[in-house]
């Protein structure tokens, strides 16, 4: 029998949040953020288009207070606060009364009716994108990648299954990716291609230069593609795409429309996230203190959570720490390293991206 729904004022948002990442792991982090909101605001009894607003911003304050990196979450709470005002604001037909105001309950409806489309169509993208990016790859190809991207491994294995493409795949890993766990972490996609028949060889970040000289293409995903049509990624994907660009191999990102922010960095330090990317450190061996960096270069993501909401309200100190914490942390790679964006809409340059964004927004 299915449980009811809890009452609004104590619906659990991050709960709601980590359950969906738990209980599928191909659901990406916007999409899950879009799916927690569409249950929050489902169950949640609003009369007034401004109450309405309300309560979405606070459950995204609390969502995005909840995580150290809220960059990649941000992107779908963007998409979904643009829904839920384009629908309040130039509501259907069946969305309306008989007097032409907006019928709540029936948006109510509409959200638990549409639940998982969302989810749906970014899994479809992610074939889309598999599928129309086979010809990236040409054979004999020796491609290079790192991360854990799900749509690069999907692209990958898509090429391998064609049966009619060798290729090789150099994996860069970190140094202790061998106690790294889950489904699309590193090591579990190097097996999950090496199972396919894919070449793999694993190589240190610090391999990266000596290696690009029998490398073909760089292929990343990412974690979100920013305005300018740079991307915020792993740790590490700037450094592949710097020494790319130096070497002259094409630099690829794959990834789906719904990881577009709205953030434009002014450069690799200017992300709106605290993490300690230099860590400075004073006292005697067995005592070591590390010591917060304020200017450009160190920052620590254990002192508190950003808000990226549109409000700018401040989240405050939250002390609370997920998957995206000091363990995972993500560096800026601007859009002149990038050759080509590949999408569910096909290959696009980097100065498309504002474009598309515009069309999404406006």
């Amino acid at each position: 029998m299915a449980t009811e729904p809890p009452p609004p004022d104590k619906y659990d948002i991050v709960a709601a949040y980590q359950r969906l990442l738990a209980n599928d792991h191909d659901l990406t982090k916007p999409i899950a953020a879009i799916e927690a909101l569409v249950d929050a605001m489902a169950t949640t009894s609003t009369e007034t288009v401004s109450e309405t607003l309300e309560t979405l911003e606070d459950h995204i304050r609390t969502l995005k207070s909840s995580v150290s990196n809220p960059i990649s979450l941000s992107a779908g709470t963007d998409l979904f606060q643009r829904y839920l005002i384009t629908t309040l604001n130039r509501p259907s037909a069946d969305l309306t009364s008989p007097a032409g105001a907006v019928d709540f309950d029936a948006i109510r409806n509409q959200l638990l009716t549409n639940r998982g489309l969302f989810a749906s169509r970014a899994k479809a993208h992610r074939a889309t994108i598999a599928q129309s990016g086979r010809n990236l790859i040409r054979d004999g190809a020796r491609v290079l990648t790192n991360g854990g991207s799900r749509v690069v491994a999907a692209l990958l294995r898509s090429v391998a299954e064609t049966g009619s493409v060798r290729f090789q795949v150099v994996y860069v890993l970190d140094p202790d990716a061998a106690s790294q766990e889950g489904e699309w972490s590193g090591p579990a996609i190097v097996a999950m291609l090496r199972a396919k028949g894919i070449p793999v060889a694993t190589i240190p970040d610090s391999a990266v230069a000596g290696a690009l000289a029998e490398i073909d293409l760089i292929v990343v995903g990412a974690e979100a593609i920013v305005m300018n049509g740079g991307i915020i990624s792993k740790m590490g994907t700037y450094q592949m795409g710097l020494l790319g660009n130096i070497k002259h191999k094409p630099f690829y990102v794959v990834a789906e429309s719904h990881k577009f922010v709205r953030i434009l960095p002014a450069g690799q330090y200017d992300l709106p996230i605290k993490q300690r990317a230099i860590d400075f450190k004073v006292g005697k061996e067995g005592e070591l203190v590390s010591i917060e960096h304020e200017s450009q270069g160190g920052y620590t993501v254990e002192d508190e959570a950003v808000d990226l909401s549109d409000s700018g309200a401040s989240g405050g100190k939250t002390g609370k720490k997920d998957s995206d914490n000091s363990e995972n942390p993500v560096d800026y790679t601007p859009p002149n390293l990038i050759s080509g964006i590949l999408t569910e809409s096909g290959v696009l340059t980097p100065s498309a991206v504002s474009e598309e964004l515009i069309k999404i927004w406006f």
